[in-house]
């Protein structure tokens, strides 16, 4: 394959044994050969881009249909707050940041709910439990 056909029949003429060359495939065979590996890249670009990402599409638009008012949210500037009024099928929804400054914000706009503060992670307990033991 890395051998141009100049030095392969060279090889052959000046050896006692005849070299074979393999032949080169049909015009079909290199067309479905070509259009087989088109069909895997688009196939892995399906698989690996566009369904992950209807997929992310597909949670956000859920996410925005569960909100109600009082939620904590986080929006696309980064800004926390809570839902102070929201309207089915308006697109936009009034985040209250605290301290009375309420902003107008696009539905499609809020990223995702705030954690909250009072949650704690799984494994904080066993840590507190053995810093109580300690203190003891």
């Amino acid at each position: 394959m890395l051998i141009s056909k100049a030095y392969a029949q060279a090889v052959e003429l000046s050896g006692d044994v005849p070299a074979a060359l393999p032949e080169a495939p049909s015009a079909t065979e290199a067309f479905i050969w070509n259009m087989g590996l088109v069909a895997l890249l688009v196939f892995m670009f399906y698989v690996l881009l566009i369904r992950p990402q209807q997929k992310r599409i597909k949670e956000h638009t859920v996410m925005l249909q569960g909100l109600k008012k009082g939620d904590k949210v986080v929006t696309a500037g980064g800004l926390i707050g809570t839902i102070a009024k929201i309207k089915d099928g308006d697109d936009e929804v009034q985040v209250d940041l605290g301290g009375g400054m309420t902003v107008s914000v696009l539905r499609s706009l809020l990223q995702a709910h705030a954690p909250s503060k009072a949650a704690k992670p799984a494994n904080d307990s066993k840590k507190d439990d053995k810093n109580k033991e300690t203190k003891k």
